[in-house]
């Protein structure tokens, strides 16, 4: 069982930065991929970026040139979420998934709110 931790979100104005952070409970478990998604009110959950074991990266269209996501070291693989230049289409809740063998895991997420 893995329990990953969302933290960086907040409110901030439109043109503002925001770094989300995502732990996982335990490094014990090889990880095969790790990603991003949004969900805003009324709206599915919807794909942000991934990053694959290997170092890979995927980006949603509406995201490329504005959002990074990295990781740390693999020993505790703490995911991040670099968001530049944020608009206000942007707010949602953002949650964190890592595929671990055949098993996703979500957190809980947490909550992006930018101002215009």
């Amino acid at each position: 069982q893995v329990q990953l931790v969302e933290s960086g979100g907040g409110l901030v104005q439109a043109g503002g930065s925001l770094r989300l952070s995502c732990t996982p409970s335990t490094s014990r478990f090889s990880v095969n991929a790790m990603g991003w998604y949004r969900q805003s009110p009324g709206k599915q959950r919807e794909f942000v970026a991934r990053i694959t074991a290997g170092g890979m990266t995927d980006y949603a269209d509406s995201v490329k040139g504005r959002f990074t996501i990295s990781r740390a070291n693999p020993r505790t693989n703490t995911l991040y979420l670099q968001m530049n230049n944020l608009r206000p289409e942007d707010t949602a809740v953002y949650y964190c998934k890592g595929v671990y063998g055949s098993r996703d895991y979500w957190g809980l997420g947490t909550q992006v709110t930018v101002s215009s």
